[in-house]
């Protein structure tokens, strides 16, 4: 089975996907860490991502591997707890727009899914990664919201402002991405996730899924 949930940034999907995955005893894909753990071996290595032929070949030569344990190991290192390090935050946007790249994760992704039954989130997992997949949700949220999520985290070393701004900027480049761009399919389950809880969005997705 997979369960596939699209959405912009802050809008609970990992949380909702990991609980998910726990209450149905199946495997949580975080799609958005493949990008993330790629972005931290792009700024480690210095490498100028504007060049996206450089930017991919480099990519296919590092060795990134994903445990049932939902952690990612870069290389023999486990990245897992810098997946949002505010460095990460401001350039894994540009770095997920590369098309090239983008295949690339999807195909590790799939590799993933042809032996585990898994729940997966990020930007096109309804429209593109995983078009048939068995339940579609997209879940939304004001930019303030978000924002303010962000913020309680407490991970971020910018201000509220600053971390709106920044979600409203990933959010334009999510949308126009020339593939894999942020949008709702028109199968999916739109829930805006403002005024909810996680295990009020949880519950609605639950009955979906019965």
């Amino acid at each position: 089975m997979i369960i596939a949930i699209d959405g912009p940034a802050g809008t609970g999907k990992s949380t909702i996907a990991s609980m998910l995955a726990e209450k149905l005893n199946i495997t949580f894909l975080n799609s958005g860490g493949f990008y993330r753990a790629f972005t931290i071996a792009i700024l480690d290595a210095g490498i100028d991502y504007s060049d996206e032929e450089k930017t991919v070949e480099f990519c296919k030569k590092q060795n990134l591997e994903y445990t049932k344990e939902s952690h990612f190991i870069l290389n023999e290192t486990d990245v897992t707890a810098h997946l949002h390090d505010d460095r990460v935050a401001k350039n894994v946007a540009q770095v997920s727009a590369i098309v090239p790249l983008r295949h690339l994760v999807n195909d590790l992704m799939r590799t993933i899914t042809k032996s585990l039954d898994i729940v997966c989130e990020g930007r096109d997992m309804t429209t593109v990664v995983f078009p048939n997949a068995d339940v579609k949700v997209f879940l939304d949220a004001s930019a303030e919201v978000r924002a303010k999520r962000r913020f309680d985290q407490g991970v971020s070393d910018m201000t509220l402002e600053e971390i709106k701004e920044s979600i409203e900027k990933r959010d334009e480049i999510d949308r126009n991405k020339k593939e894999g761009a942020l949008k709702i399919a028109p199968d999916a389950l739109y829930i805006d996730t403002s005024t909810l809880t996680i295990d009020n969005v949880c519950a609605i997705i639950l009955k979906q899924i019965s």
